[in-house]
């Protein structure tokens, strides 16, 4: 699997057009969630780069994370059904244009900020990631979801 970077303007292109082919009718492959709380799903997760001040660290995280860190950004695609922290749930219905909007917001708000904005403050889980990292990982984590609606 080759990893790109969001802050790539091929990559980030890429990302938003699968995005768009996604309709309320989107069937998942695996998982539990439906299309348009997967969308609320990845956008929550822009609010950890896109926050512009840091967050708190995660106790469990401070031990965990720089060990699991590498599994963010790697070539190895990550695996289904992985565990979920709570507070990125989402589990309420959602509007799906709705979700889908602000999750184009918060990609292009992550993508216009460049890397020079990214990595300023630790991950709350995983800690400290270079903006090489935090291209990598945003990039893999909403190719895992797209895969997820065949997208």
């Amino acid at each position: 699997m080759e990893i790109k970077n969001l802050f790539d303007e091929a990559a980030y292109r890429d990302i938003v057009q699968r995005i768009e082919q996604l309709t309320p009718a989107s069937n998942r492959v695996w998982g539990k969630m439906d299309v348009s709380q997967m969308l609320a799903h990845c956008a929550r997760i822009f609010d950890i780069p896109n926050s512009g001040k840091p967050l708190p660290r995660m106790f469990l995280g401070r031990i965990l994370g720089p060990l699991m860190r590498p599994f963010l950004y790697s070539e190895k695609p990550w695996k289904q059904g992985l565990p979920t922290a709570p507070y990125l749930k989402i589990a309420d219905q959602r509007e799906f244009e709705k979700e889908k909007a602000a999750l184009l917001q918060q990609i292009q708000q992550f993508y216009e900020s460049g890397p020079g904005k990214a990595g300023r403050y630790p991950h709350p889980f995983f800690g400290k990631l270079t903006s090489d990292q935090w291209g990598k990982s945003m990039w893999k984590h909403i190719d895992h979801h797209l895969r997820q609606f065949s997208a």
